[in-house]
């Protein structure tokens, strides 16, 4: 559901008289405008394997002129303020000016071994734009202290970091005890990099109503599943590359992204290294590399990253957040029986420009669990109490049949149509369906983020963490054996799970790394899935926002296991009920504090989950909610990765919630044995 407010930007420079350069001044000193460049990369649809690598280094660098220009923008605050001229002609001339020069190098590129490009010249140019952030309160604001107690604390930093941008006064360079003051101040943009998020990024999940839809399956659909288990990134594996659409360039993403599955992905990977590579993924045939932007809490934590490039001085700071659980999912196709996929095929989802691009690529999912027949395109949404964060991405599922890749990384594959039908001659291939769930409470917007902090999606600097620009990407390095087997498994109409060896598995579930830190414990119990016949609609096979399950504190690690109640896995976390206590071993009584399907969560509960499987878990096999598993291995390094977001828990904890329960067992005995003496000596 793509809302305009957030998308209609205007010229701040449309209008050239002295009253419409005063208040397009007004505009940028408040912080709320950002730099709208025509993006170059979607026109080449067609550039020779000759010219793929310089191309590739040009078109990055053209994202590197745009951030570094929306640095300077954002740190020219007192400048634009007294020349309202300023701005045009210090950032946004000379940025003309070096992309000019920047695509003239494509062309001749291009032209060395083919046809030159025609047209390309106007793309130049770039607007700035109204980023539709004014008005709001930035940090009463955005987490006032965390500009100067956390964030500025070496003052030489601070221009690197673009906090100038915000608005926060003169005198800050020590960045000490400013905090408050530095939140009332910092405007329109808010976030703590400067660029967003703002509250009217946000929007409560309970006033959406239901949008999903699906496609029909006919006589020759392909109705089966293949899930794969590759761990939630517990092991800290990020970087600012993208080896799909920058390779060879680093921080060619200008944001950081989580990895799981291939373990050898960099900017320099070659295809050999990504086949040699390990893989956290649990059946070792798939070494596919799956990666999105990370989401990060805008609560003043100073990550690794916090002054290097993709990072803090992008603009992307804060504290990142592990998923609590990742579950990807193979589908078919609704009109025909599917086609294998051919290694080394490369798939990006979603536009990490939509912001100013447009939603023509946009395919950002954001819901809740327990609301998943809502989906949300352009907010993210406000979850109730005992409802989790899901981002879910729906890759595109047409092969031209011949190329892994093309220039601008979208025309070798597409989206099938509303009925399921791959067009143009392509191919169905198997969709990959992945869902992410966070263990994220609700902002607090009255306050702008200061109670509970806002989240938001790594972006590109100009992007200002939009939810729109929320995208995957998926490099599929699956052994061709079980490749053949996937396809098998789908086409056959079986549910299988690579852990399993595919086969008529009852398994597949959100694995953990080797030799990591357990996940914590998925929220779906077994049977999750309403039945429902279509995987990518994520829990919503009533129609009635389903129901949702308490996170549980996450002391057990999530073993292999699936939702394989339903003939589609996908749909994770439609009818889920509360989880069981401590001490029990079988699943509880659903009407026992659960959702009836009116939408309204269940409140988390504090006690840890038991770590024997309910007698219905271990008779199917596990759904996503099993709580045995893999024995967690050793912790990274915290010298060698970011720290994601801490996981609560674990035998402190747990020690914690059962003493009283044991002190309590053993009055409750010496009472039965005092009142049988008092009896005896009664009698």
């Amino acid at each position: 559901m793509l809302g305009g407010g957030g998308l209609v930007a205007a010229n701040v420079y449309a209008t050239a008289s002295e009253s419409g350069q005063t208040q397009a001044g007004q505009v940028l000193a408040s912080g709320a405008a950002t730099i709208d460049c025509p993006d170059v990369g979607s026109q080449l649809t067609a550039v020779p394997d000759e010219a793929k690598a310089e191309v590739d280094k040009e078109l990055a660098l053209l994202d590197k002129q745009i951030a570094e220009a929306y640095q300077r923008l954002q740190q020219s605050t007192q400048a634009i303020q007294q020349d309202g001229a300023f701005a045009e002609n210090s950032i946004m001339n000379p940025l003309k000016e070096k992309r000019a020069a920047t695509i003239e190098r494509i062309a001749i590129a291009v032209d060395r071994v083919g046809d030159r490009p025609q047209g390309l010249e106007p793309f130049a140019a770039c607007i700035l734009r109204a980023s539709g952030n004014q008005g709001e309160q930035g940090g009463d604001g955005q987490n006032g202290d965390q500009g100067g107690e956390d964030q500025q604390q070496d003052g030489d930093n601070q221009d690197n970091q673009g906090q100038d941008g915000q608005n926060q006064g003169e005198g800050q360079d020590n960045g000490q005890g400013q905090g408050d003051e530095q939140g009332d101040q910092q405007g329109g943009n808010g976030g703590q990099g400067g660029n967003g998020p703002v509250a009217a990024d946000f929007v409560d999940i309970k006033s959406v109503q239901p949008n999903v839809q699906s496609a029909r399956k006919q006589g020759n659909a392909s109705r089966g599943t293949f899930s794969t288990a590759c761990g939630v990134n517990a092991n800290g594996l990020f970087n600012s590359d993208n080896v799909i659409v920058a390779p060879g360039v680093t921080n060619g993403a200008h944001h950081f992204h989580d990895y799981v599955g291939n373990q050898d992905n960099n900017a320099f990977a070659s295809d050999q290294d990504l086949a040699n590579g390990d893989t956290s993924c649990e059946n070792k045939g798939d070494k596919s590399s799956y990666f999105w932007p990370v989401i990060r809490l805008q609560n003043g934590a100073q990550e690794q990253d916090a002054g290097s490039p993709g990072g803090g001085i992008e603009g992307n700071a804060g504290e990142i957040v592990t998923p609590k659980q990742v579950t990807m999912t193979f589908v078919g196709n609704p009109q025909s029986k599917v086609t294998e996929m051919p290694k080394l095929l490369r798939i990006i989802t979603g536009d990490a420009k939509a912001f100013v691009n447009g939603n023509a690529n946009a395919n950002a999912s954001w819901s809740c669990t327990g609301f998943e027949d809502r989906q949300l395109k352009d907010k993210y949404p406000l979850c109730p109490q005992g409802s989790d964060v899901v981002r879910t991405f729906k890759f595109q599922s047409c092969w031209d049949g011949n190329n892994i890749d093309s220039a601008n990384h979208r025309t070798h594959v597409a989206f099938a149509d509303a009925n399921g039908v791959c067009g143009n001659g392509f191919k169905a291939i198997p969709q990959l369906v992945q869902r992410i769930v966070y263990d994220i409470d609700a902002p607090s917007l009255n306050d702008g983020g200061r109670t509970t902090p806002l989240f938001a999606v790594d972006s590109f600097p100009e992007q200002l963490h939009k939810p729109v620009t929320d995208h995957g990407d998926f490099i599929n390095v699956f052994d061709e054996d079980l490749m053949g087997e996937m396809v098998d498994c789908i086409n056959g109409g079986r549910k299988c799970d690579a852990a399993d060896g595919a086969g008529d598995g009852d398994g597949g579930g959100a694995g953990e790394e080797p030799g990591n830190s357990p996940s914590p414990t998925p929220e779906n119990p077994p049977g999750g899935n309403n039945g429902d016949d279509d995987p990518a609609d994520n829990g919503n096979g009533n129609g009635n926002g389903g129901e949702n399950t308490p996170s549980p504190t996450p002391t057990a690690t999530a073993p292999s296991g699936g939702n394989n109640q339903d003939e589609e896995p996908a749909d994770n976390g439609a009818e889920n009920t509360e989880k069981p206590s401590t001490d029990s071993t079988q699943a509880p009584d659903p009407a026992d504090g659960e959702d009836k399907g009116n939408g309204e969560a269940v409140p988390k509960t504090d006690s840890s989950p038991s770590a024997v499987q309910s007698d219905e878990a271990a008779a199917t096999g596990g759904d996503d909610n099993d709580l045995g598993g893999a024995v967690p291995g050793p912790e990274p390094s915290s010298a060698s990765v970011l720290e994601p977001q801490a996981t609560s828990g674990g035998l402190a904890d747990t020690g914690t919630q059962l003493w009283p329960a044991a002190a309590g067992a053993l009055l409750l005995l010496a009472g039965f044995v005092l009142l049988r003496r008092i009896n005896s000596r009664q009698t």
